[in-house]
Order: C-alpha cells, then structure tokens, then sequence
C-alpha cells in the first residue's frame, strides 16, 4: 500500500543480454510485466530493424489464424477458451507453427474451393430441374388451339402455313433473379419490338449463392421468336441481365429423359457435398480446440520481436543492450526472471542489469488492486500524478463517496445504489468472464467498488437528514410536544411550533427529528444546516489538501516553498474561511431557545454570513434592540486582528519568493575575484583584455527575464489561490444545493404520484395502487437514482479535481507502461471484439 500513497520509486536500468538468451529473458519479463523499454533506435524505419523477418512471420501467421477464425464463426463452432494462458514458443517452435497453419489454410481453402464448384454445379442442376419442370406448361399452352391467336402475332398469316406445313417457333430457356423480371420484360418488349412471346414463372423455394452462400429468390422463363436475328437479341438482353440460359428439348419424352438424368445426378452431388462438409467441419472443430492458444502463442511471439527491435547491438553482434524503467522494490523479482530466461536458452553468460544515473523524469507507478483501481482512473483521469508526487487516490476512497452522499443523502436511493454495487461485486467472476462489449456496462462494472461505497454512505446521510424516499423512519419518537387538539390542528393551516414550550431541549439521537419532514418550513431549518455543513466539509477539505503540500515540500525537500507558500496559505485559509466555521459551531452551542439570559435570545443569534462580510469590510454591524453586538467579548478586534494578518499574508506569497530566488541567483553571479588580479600601485595589471572582464560580469539581460518570469509565475499562483480560496468555498455550497434539489424532487415525485394512488379507495384504489406504483418506481429510479446519481457524481468529480486537487497535486506525469503479455492480449481481445 506504501505505493499507493506516493507512486513507486523508479530506476532506469541498462541490460546486456547474449543473443541466444534474449528471446527468452525478454518472454519471462513479459509474463512479470514489470519492465518498461526505450526504444534506443527511434530514427531508424520499422522496415529496417534487425527482426523486422520475424514480425512479418508473425503478422503472416496471424492473418492465416484470423482467415480459420472467420470459418469457425461462419459454421458457429464453439470455440474452446481453457483459460490457460500458454509460454511463448521458442524461436524454433515458429516453424512447426507456420507449417501446422499453412497446412490447415491450404487443406480448408482447397475443401471450399471445392464445396463452391459443387454447390454451383448443384446450383446449375436445380435450375434445370425447374426449368424442365416449368415449361412443360408453357409448351402445352402454345400447343392449345386457343393459341392461334398469339402464334399469327408472331409468324404472321402467310408464315404459319408457308409452304403447306406450319412453322414452329423458336425459344430460349432459362432462370432470372425474381426482382430483374419487370425490367427484363420491358426491355425484351421495347429491344424486340413486341414480336416474342414472354412467360414466366416463380421458384417457390430460395436457392442458394455458392459465392456468398445467401439464399436468393429466381424465377424460370421461356421466350419464344422468330428467326435467327431475334433470337441473337434475346440471348444479348439476357445476357446484359445475368440470366442463366440452359438447353431444353422441344420433345416432352426428351424432356423426361433429360429430367430423370437430372435427378440423378443432383442426387450423387448431394452425397458429394454432404461428405465435402463433413471433411471440412472436422478439419474445423479440430482448430477449435487449439485456436485461442495459438493465437496468445503467436501474440507473445511477435511482441517479443517488437520488443527486440528496441534494442541496440553491440560491435561485436553478439550481444544486445537495452535500456527500461523498473521499480527499485522489484530488481531481485527482475533479476530472478532474467536468470530464469538464460536458463531456458541454454546461455553460459548470465545478463547484466545495471542501474543508470539519468536526470530524465521517470514514469509514475502506483500498485493497485481490484478495489483501489477504480478511484486511481479518477485521479489518472484529470492528470496521472507527477513522479513521487502525493497521490490523492487513498483519500478519495473516503472522501469521494462521502461528498457524493452529502448531495444524494437519502436511505432508499442509497439502498438501490448500494444494492446493485453489491450484485456487481458479488457476481464479479461470472460478469467479468462474460467480457461485454457494452461501454456503459464496462464503465459501472470497472466502478463497482465505488458505487458500492456511494450507496453505503448515501444510506447513512440519508439516516442523518432522516430521509427515505421523502419519508423520515421514526425510530425514537419526536422530540417535540403539541398540546393542540385534532379540530384546532385541522382547523387553522398556520400554527407553529414553540421552542419553549413544546420543545424538551435534548436532540435527537440520530439524526433529524421526524416532525421536520411535517413541517411546512422545513426548508427554512434544512437550508441553513445544509448550507453551514457544505460550508464546514469544504474547508475543511480544502485544509486538508493545503497540508498535503506540505508533505510534498518536505519530500521535495523545497523549504522554501514551505515557508513562502504553504505557512501563508494556511494563515490565509485559516483566519478567514476557518474562522467563519468556528463561528458557526459558537452560533450553534450559545443560543438556546431555553436560555432565558434576555442578552442570548434566539432572536439575537447574528447571520454568520452579514458578520464575515462586515468583518471583510472592517464595517460593524448593526444589532438588534436589546442584543449584543458580539457573540463574545472581544470578537471585533479579535476578528480585525486576523483580517490584517491575513492581508499581509498575500503579499508574503506574492514577494517572498520570487526575492529568495533572485538573492540566491546574484549570488551565483557574483563577480568572480582573483589574487593574482591586483597588482601594487604604480605596476600595470597582467591581463587587461576585454573577455577577461565580461566573463567576470553577470549577464544582466539575462537576469532581468528570469526576474520577470519568476515574478509574473508567482503573481498568477497567489491570485489564483487567494480568489480560489474564496470561489472554491463559495462552490462547495453544490453540496447543499444538490442536496435540496434532491429531497425536494423526491417529495415531488411522491405527492404527486404514489400520495395520489394512497388517497384512493375500495378495490379501484388497490388496482391503483399497484400501477402507479409501478411508474413511480420507474420514475424514481430513472430520474433520482440514475440521472441525479450522475449529476451528484460530476459534480463530486468536481470538487476533488479543481478545489482539493488544486492545492497540491500538479498532475504532470506520464503512466508507467511495461512490457506485459496480460496487458498486450487484452488489448488485443478488445480489437478483436
């Protein structure tokens, strides 16, 4: 957990590792995941690199596992994941793997290859079944008598009885896509000029595409004509429409003997074909088995080769140098795994790991686990943390759920957020193993653990304000008495209560009273308690960041930055914005409504906020008749005492500094002085040349800009926290506000729809009951849980990234990225899906 806090230290490493070993060290410190490369070649073009064969290898490898893949969905195998996640194979293996994939892609390309031929061929012969079938209709209804009509149309008077024996007519057969028939018979018509003699008619069943394998709907027809040059016409038009023409016998006994040869031979392809795609589904069910682990198999391979092509060689080509970023904690675990790796290849030479002095910025590394990731990506969400930076992500385990339990403060809400946060963690394993490629699911399923901690403290502020979907749980009994009758309470709207007489001065236990939530001025009460606890809760927060700077400074070891920065912020914080808390706490413990001192009345109690803006204005304020002007002896010039202070306070941050800084750079500058230098009266010195002298002096220019910087950065960071200091506490006031929206959009929902449904009677009024509860419950949980959980999230997200996160963190670091087979194979299985 000491990671956690403050990011892991971090060393940059130089390691020489012997040719033959390379492989393997760097497969075993893959499986760590714990060693970050630099690529010490970044000028020198991918195509160029020592192991650039070795990646096209793999990349060939996997497009052949990808092309298996897509048949093995195409045919819906399930394919077998065992979970196990298998070494990466030694440079050797990679040629029985290229020849176990060539071999299946050849053998599966061959075997659709031909299960294509035979599906067309079978294709070929089912349209001649149906065209055989078809047009013995068509030749029989031209035989009819009752034709002569459209024969005379075709062959003319003089041509169906030339030379004492009639003319027969010519015809084409074949099949068409159903959608082209429209257009097709137009054109025949408008290309033909009317003089063929269409039909047509539809296969009932689909055929199948042997290019695609969709199912397709055709229809078969015949043209009949006259003469050679119609029917080269007809066979361009059908042609131009990707008609398929067959030969048809004009003979119905040919007919059926051609009609029987079809048979047949349909028949035989079937047994073909079925046996063609049982050979194929056994060559893939067999790839099935082993498709998940030769794909991590050739992942891990080719990111080893990426990974070498990072490294330089030495003169002698024989031993590979690289340079990485490793936490100082894990040097033995990496040295342990290096010597692993050499013991692998079969190396004499053990590795060399040497650690580098550098003034680069090292990565930023913090250990996480499952429960403390979650609150990481917030923070890394804003800016991962500078390196050994305080990182905030401990304190949002608390703070963050609390602050967004402040604003969502209700007990059946919380409950509804806690319990699914519960489901998710309890289900983790089974949700997890799913790997859903919904977005939104991943977002709450990545935040379980978060949005477990908001429920469980949105139900215990939900106990605090007493509030259950706008209902309060009177568990002790009120604390107030009312001697009024039924009728008087019924008959007049505007009674009150009276602290004195009807209230027994002890609080309640835990919590609101529950008569507030029957009050008609409960918001008057609520407002100025939620108003005055945001006010408390974020001042109280934003202390707390300022003392992390602190903690940064010391480790930093800037105690400059203590004493110029952080001493005045505190004062500055403190004799402003903490005084006005303690205000309220003296507010709340010096006036009773049982005192019967006439000088601490209730009504004598001053507005916290007139007193801080008066005290801002070095202005007295006005008393009430009969009441003190303070709430205690001395408090005017207490408060004008830590006014002044804390003026002086801004500029001590906006001077002290930028003077310390300059002090010390004249000092650097000092004109340097040399014994040897002066020379007694009446002697000349020993060098007098020009260059001498100016190497002597301090560059002014130079000086003056770096002044001028130094003074404009400071000048922005002390107006920036002196207004953020006021602007950032005017914005916690989100807590009360949110707050109230809540509750009051919750009442809302409640009298106007579930109280509605309550009001009814008899067996309507149960029917009523259970339908608008329904909608009530939709409503509430789409409208309060969802979008009012959302908006109380951003706006916690908020108050942690600008007003905490402001006072201390920079959030100007890059992320520690090591080399890991788990991180490479997820990110891979993402693309995938």
């Amino acid at each position: 957990m000491g990671s956690l806090f403050r990011s892991e230290e971090m060393t940059l490493c130089q390691l020489f590792l012997q040719s033959e070993a390379a492989y393997a060290c760097v497969s075993e410190l893959g499986e760590l995941g714990l060693v970050q490369f630099r690529d010490l070649n970044p000028d020198v073009n991918a195509f160029q690199r020592k192991f650039v064969n070795e990646v096209r290898r793999c990349d060939e490898m996997e497009r052949k596992l990808r092309y298996l893949e897509k048949e093995i969905k195409k045919d819906e195998i399930p394919m077998l994941d065992t979970g196990e996640n298998p070494e990466a194979p030694q440079p050797r293996e990679m040629i029985d793997l290229e020849a176990t994939f060539e071999k299946l892609e050849n053998e599966l390309r061959e075997v659709n290859q031909n299960a294509e031929a035979l599906k067309r061929n079978f294709l070929e012969l089912t349209e001649l079944k149906h065209i055989l079938r078809k047009t013995q209709v068509f030749f029989d209804e031209m035989a009819d008598p009752s034709r002569e009509e459209e024969q005379v149309t075709l062959l003319g008077e003089e041509g169906l009885r030339a030379g004492g024996q009639p003319m027969k007519l010519g015809f084409v057969a074949g099949v068409i896509l159903r959608e082209r028939i429209p257009a097709f018979e137009r054109m025949l018509w408008r290309a033909c000029r009317g003089n063929v003699f269409l039909r047509q008619a539809e296969i009932e069943t689909p055929l199948e595409d042997p290019s695609n394998g969709d199912e397709v709907f055709k229809s078969v027809f015949i043209i009949f004509f006259q003469g050679d040059q119609l029917k080269t016409r007809v066979k361009k038009i059908c042609e131009g429409f990707r008609a398929t023409l067959y030969p048809c016998p004009e003979a119905p006994a040919d007919r059926r003997e051609m009609a029987m040869g079809v048979m047949t031979r349909i028949e035989d392809l079937n047994t073909v074909l079925g046996q063609t795609q049982d050979h194929r589904h056994r060559v893939l069910v067999a790839a099935a088995k082993n498709i998940k682990n030769w794909f991590v198999k050739v992942r891990k391979i080719k990111a080893i080769y990426h990974t070498l092509n990072n490294f330089n060689l030495d003169v002698t080509q024989k031993c590979l140098i690289a340079e990485c970023w490793v936490p100082v904690q894990d040097l033995e675990t990496i040295q342990l795994a290096l010597r692993r790796g050499t013991e692998r290849s079969g190396s004499s030479v053990p590795p060399i790991l040497n650690r580098m002095d550098t003034f680069e910025d090292p990565p930023t590394y913090n250990r996480t686990n499952k429960f403390t990731s979650a609150f990481q990506v917030l923070i890394d969400a804003y800016g991962v943390a500078t390196y050994r930076e305080v990182n905030p992500a401990p304190y949002t385990i608390i703070t963050f759920p609390f602050l967004f339990a402040v604003m969502f403060g209700d007990v059946g809400h919380g409950m509804i957020i806690f319990l699914f946060g519960l489901w998710m963690v309890l289900k983790e394993k089974p949700l997890a193993a799913k790997k859903s490629t919904n977005e939104i699911w991943n977002i709450f399923f990545g935040g379980r653990y978060v949005i477990l901690l908001m429920g469980a403290f949105s139900m215990y502020t939900g106990l605090i304000y007493n509030d259950m979907f706008s209902k309060s749980l009177n568990i002790f009994g009120s604390y107030w008495y009312v001697d009024y009758n039924v009728s008087t309470i019924h008959g007049n709207g505007n009674l009150q209560l009276d602290p004195k007489s009807m209230y027994v001065n002890h609080p309640y236990p835990f919590g609101m009273d529950p008569i507030w939530q029957l009050a008609d001025n409960k918001i008057i009460f609520l407002n100025a308690y939620k108003m005055k606890i945001s006010i408390i809760f974020g001042v109280a927060h934003m202390l707390f960041g300022v003392s992390l700077s602190l903690w940064n400074n010391q480790y930093f070891q800037r105690k400059t930055n203590i004493y110029t920065e952080f001493i005045p912020q505190v004062i500055f914080m403190c004799f402003l914005f903490m005084w006005m808390c303690i205000l309220m706490f003296i507010k709340w413990i010096k006036y009773s409504a049982h005192n019967e001192d006439i000088e601490v009345t209730p009504y004598c109690a001053p507005s916290i906020l007139i007193t801080f803006i008066n005290m801002c204005l070095f202005k007295k304020g006005t008393p009430l008749p009969k009441c003190p002007e303070w709430m205690f002896p001395g408090q005017g010039g207490l408060q004008q005492l830590f006014l002044i202070i804390a003026l002086l306070c801004i500029p001590w941050m906006l001077l002290a500094k930028p003077l310390l800084i300059i002090r010390g750079q004249r000092k650097q500058h000092m004109p340097l002085t040399n014994s040897s230098n002066h020379h007694a009266p009446g002697t000349e010195p020993e060098n007098t040349d020009l260059e001498s002298q100016t190497v002597a002096l301090p560059h002014k220019e130079e000086e003056d800009n770096n002044i001028g910087e130094i003074m404009i950065h400071q000048g922005i960071h002390t107006i920036e926290y002196v207004l953020g200091s006021v602007s950032h506490t005017a914005s916690y006031l989100r807590l009360w506000a949110l707050s109230l929206a809540h509750a009051q959009l919750s009442e809302v929902l409640w009298k106007m729809v579930l109280g509605n449904a309550m009001k009814m009677q008899g067996w309507a009024g149960g029917i009523a009951v259970w339908i608008i509860f329904a909608f009530w419950a939709v409503l509430t949980i789409g409208i309060l849980v969802l979008m009012e959980g959302l908006s109380a999230f951003l706006h916690t997200l908020r108050l942690h990234w600008v007003e905490f996160q402001s006072k201390f963190y920079s959030g100007l670091g890059y992320t520690f990225q090591p080399f890991s087979f788990e991180v490479i194979l997820e990110s891979a299985a993402q693309n995938d899906e």
